[in-house]
């Protein structure tokens, strides 16, 4: 019996430890952003985005990503900009912004601040809720 105690508490120290890994890790992604605002030439001020990371051949990003921000283009018009970013034409800007895999999407607040980073598939009821908490969108009602 303590052996399965001792075992279940290491795994759960491991799934602790692993956690606050990537909770520094994005931090860490966030703040470098911050300083970079690499690839933000098209932004406009006043509105929150999302900086989309993709890549030609990428399924996850053509089957779920892509029509998710389709679907939140469309439920939210110009209230948003989605900024586009193939990590095979431009790999120093997906290093600069550390992305690990794709899809990557980043949200920014209506000042172009890197808020939160998604590191794989965000499903649009996610990242609106995202704009809402760190994009500054509000809880305005849909179209």
């Amino acid at each position: 019996m303590s052996d399965v105690l001792l075992r279940s508490g290491m795994a759960l120290g491991l799934a602790v430890l692993g956690y606050g890994c990537y909770r520094l890790l994005n931090s860490a992604i966030l703040a470098r952003g911050k300083i970079s605002r690499a690839g933000l030439a098209d932004f406009i001020p006043g509105r929150p985005g999302i900086l989309y990371f993709t890549m030609e051949g990428c399924l996850p990003c053509q089957t779920t990503q892509r029509p998710a921000l389709e679907e939140l283009s469309d439920q939210l018009g110009d209230r948003i900009q989605i900024i586009e970013i193939d990590v095979v034409a431009r790999p120093k800007l997906a290093e600069s912004w550390q992305v690990l895999s794709v899809p990557t999407t980043v949200i920014l607040d209506p000042q172009g601040e890197a808020r939160h980073i998604n590191h794989g598939v965000a499903l649009s009821g996610t990242l609106h809720h995202q704009l809402e908490r760190f994009g500054g969108l509000g809880t305005a009602p849909l179209d």
